[in-house]
């Protein structure tokens, strides 16, 4: 007897090892295939998270597309809840992309339904089989087109690995009576409960998700063991199905898990953005819940109504019919859920704002933080964020320039509020440098395409470059403030000629912003034409203030002259390197051909 129980237990350890090596299989897939599309496509995916959000219904259709590719909404939410935390999406915008994704994670569901339609062998095995020599062969984007077959194939394999490795209970009665029997206990136990049960089922699917870390795995399990008759006799196939149906209503509670905890050490903005995500979700299951059985009942009927090919019976069971009614009710669901809460997306917003409340005495502004679910990365798309802090950063050099030029134009005002704020715009560029920096070496520390090595590369120049353009720009706040405490002024002529400076450098500063969403060869020559009047002005002004100097002028004025001119010219040279970086970063997007 002690010698059968261990076989047992042995032979149900190594069944589990199968289901879980399987499953590997198919999370693998699903990583490799999901990174390789951000390769591929990352730049237009990247503009249509960062530009294509403008209200709820483009973002609605952007963030099924972008799920519908990652095959992953876990990793979709959580990327948007890094977009909230650094400012590039509003909580608004943030809603209407994270109903999409529910709907494009869906997706996975009609594959797996799919599985038991053809052979895996036929599909699985060439796939990978043409995918892999462009994996070691192919360069940049064949190597990337390589990766996103293979993965795909992948998918498919572990798919299909894991059909074969969860066995039926009409098998295991002959082979494991015992685990049999026990999951018919658990199934009888859990089922005939009536609203009870689909609660019980709920409870399940919560509890699944969260220990796969994945609703398209935990999606995948769902069907194989439903079809496979583990969550009911297939001798009844709706209540089978229904089974299934209120197991998918807890993944999407489940999934809502990821983007809360993504959120915990985020700003209060992105603690709401993830919160919303689980609002919209809980409030779907309740009037899902409310009506599942007639909603179910419906469904059942649209899945009777499909073609006889795709229903087919297997083994005298409705197997296939099961996981089709199953994905028709993930599907009509999320979709049914989004076009009745998507007119109520400032209201959801409102809820999450009051829910999450921000103590704050001043809203802090955003900062931004490399935020990764772990399963797929997202370094490709994660870079849209760096590029738009960069743009900030960009927008507070520009106004700390108006600034100074502020100081300069009043003399004999008292500004030492301004003085104060531009010093702690300067400090904020300080800030911004280190979380740039930061955030883009990890960055490239995950799995993107060279183009975008050369991409971030340049990138870390460029904010290099306008943290000490706001160095310099403080330095001469300083200047025009020391002016003001020691009582000196400038001459009508010297305030025209600074005047004159300061125009060609606001022009280049303005290039640079420019040059921040592409660069023509006519930007770069007009950039070095500025440069060299900036460069030209300055060592005429400073001629003159020696002649000035020569002929008895107050040396300490003269000085203070002549700094300030060193300053802006310096100025004018960091803004000319930026527009030369991003030159190069135009052409690794462009050169190479990627993305």
């Amino acid at each position: 007897m002690i010698l059968l129980g261990s076989i047992s237990l042995s032979a149900t350890l190594i069944g589990l090892l199968h289901v879980l090596g399987a499953l590997g299989v198919f999370l693998f897939g699903m990583k490799v295939m999901s990174e390789a599309v951000q390769r591929v496509a990352g730049k237009k995916m990247r503009q249509a998270l960062s530009g294509l959000t403008r209200n709820r219904f483009s973002g609605f259709l952007t963030g099924f597309l972008t799920t519908s590719l990652v095959q992953s909404s876990s990793a979709t939410t959580v990327l948007v809840v890094s977009f909230v935390n650094a400012g590039l999406l509003t909580l608004v915008q943030s809603i209407g992309v994270i109903m999409g994704a529910n709907l494009g994670t869906t997706i996975t569901a009609w594959i797996v339904a799919m599985v038991g339609k053809f052979s895996i062998d036929s599909v699985a095995l060439p796939l990978i089989g043409i995918g892999l020599p462009f994996v070691f062969i192919g360069k940049d984007k064949g190597k990337s087109w390589g990766e996103l077959i293979l993965g795909f194939g992948l998918i498919f394999f572990g798919l299909g690995l894991l059909k074969e490795s969860v066995p039926d209970l009409k098998t295991m009665i002959k082979d494991d009576p015992e685990t049999a029997e026990t999951i018919r206990q658990i199934t009888a136990w859990m089922g005939g409960r009536g609203f009870v049960s689909v609660l019980l089922y709920l409870a399940g699917g919560i509890l699944l998700t969260l220990l796969v870390q994945s609703s398209s795995a935990a999606m995948a399990i769902t069907i194989t063991c439903a079809m496979n008759g583990w969550l009911g006799d297939l001798h009844d196939p709706m209540t089978v199905f229904q089974n299934s149906a209120a197991i998918v209503l807890g993944e999407n509670i489940g999934t809502t898990v990821t983007a809360w905890l993504a959120a915990l050490g985020a700003n209060v903005h992105a603690k709401r953005a993830a919160r919303a995500h689980f609002a919209f979700n809980v409030i779907g299951v309740i009037w899902m819940l409310l009506l599942f059985t007639p909603f179910s009942s419906l469904v059942w009927k649209l899945a009777g109504m499909l073609p006889e090919s795709m229903r087919s019976a297997t083994d005298g069971f409705r197997t296939n019919e099961i996981a089709f009614a199953t994905a028709i009710f993930h599907s009509a669901f999320n979709l049914t859920n989004t076009c009745l809460l998507i007119w109520f997306v400032p209201q959801i917003a409102r809820l999450v704002e009051w829910w999450v409340r921000d103590h704050s005495a001043k809203e802090s502004a955003p900062r931004l933080q490399y935020i990764s679910q772990g399963l797929v990365d997202l370094g490709e798309l994660n870079i849209a964020e760096a590029e738009d802090a960069t743009r900030r950063m960009n927008d507070l050099t520009s106004k700390m320039f108006d600034g100074f030029v502020k100081l300069l134009n009043h003399p004999q005002t008292d500004l030492s509020e301004e003085v104060a704020a531009l010093k702690q715009m300067e400090d904020d560029c300080d800030e911004m440098l280190k979380d740039i920096t930061s955030y883009l070496i990890q960055c490239s520390a995950h799995e993107i395409g060279p183009s975008n090595a050369a991409r971030i590369s340049a990138m870390l120049r460029v904010v290099s470059e306008y943290e000490e353009s706001t160095d310099r720009i403080y330095r001469l706040v300083k200047i025009v403030q020391r002016k003001y405490e020691k009582g000196r002024q400038f001459s009508e002529e010297q305030h025209r000629e600074l005047t004159a400076i300061c125009s060609q450098v606001r022009a280049i500063l303005d290039l640079c912003a420019n040059s921040l969403s592409g660069v023509s060869g006519e930007m770069l020559e007009n950039a070095n034409r500025i440069e060299d009047r900036i460069d030209t002005l300055r060592k005429q002004h400073n001629k003159g203030a020696i002649r000035r100097m020569q002929s008895g002028a107050e040396v300490p004025t003269e000085m203070l002259y002549t700094e300030t001119n060193n300053h802006l010219e310096a100025v004018g040279n960091h803004a000319l390197n930026i527009i030369e970086c991003a030159t190069r970063m135009e052409s690794a997007t462009t050169g190479r051909a990627d993305d």
